[in-house]
């Protein structure tokens, strides 16, 4: 059962403020993605050069620790993650699996290239966005180190 890209973009926090053409340029380049219940999406360390938007399912966000892997959130729709390693162009930082079969939408670094030079000003509002998520969960970081969260 295929999604609506358009209304997925629409709703994610990621995409807030783009206009209904640049959610549809975006929604024509994006990749529907499934994968299984326990299925992994990326490995901690591999190369990142796609973000995802959750559509459908929960994903679990792991990473290695002293006593193995664990848990450091879960995700619902319309949440994207991914998309650290297309700002810092770093290899992933975590791993991704997910928790219940899943739909995302897969939008990579050469579909942002060209959405770039579709839309500036769309993907000037991207990053603005994607600064406002990563400050979000440094923040939260903060707080869990502080002992207040």
């Amino acid at each position: 059962m295929n999604v609506d890209k358009l209304d997925v973009l629409r709703r994610s926090p990621l995409f807030e403020m783009l206009s209904q053409p640049e959610l549809e340029v975006l929604a024509e380049l994006s990749r529907q993605r499934r994968f299984a219940a326990g299925e992994v999406v990326f490995r901690e360390g591999d190369a990142g050069d796609a973000l995802f938007v959750l559509a459908r399912g929960e994903v679990e966000v792991l990473a290695r620790g002293t006593g193995g892997e664990r848990v450091l959130a879960v995700l619902e729709p319309p949440t994207a993650f991914g998309e650290m390693s297309l700002v810092d162009r770093e290899v992933r930082s975590a791993t991704v699996r997910a928790k219940s079969a899943c739909l995302a939408l897969q939008l990579t670094a050469e579909n942002f290239t060209a959405f770039r030079k579709r839309s500036r000003d769309g993907f000037t509002l991207f990053l603005v966005n994607v600064a406002r998520l990563l400050s979000s969960r440094l923040r939260e970081a903060d707080r869990r180190l502080a002992g207040r969260g």
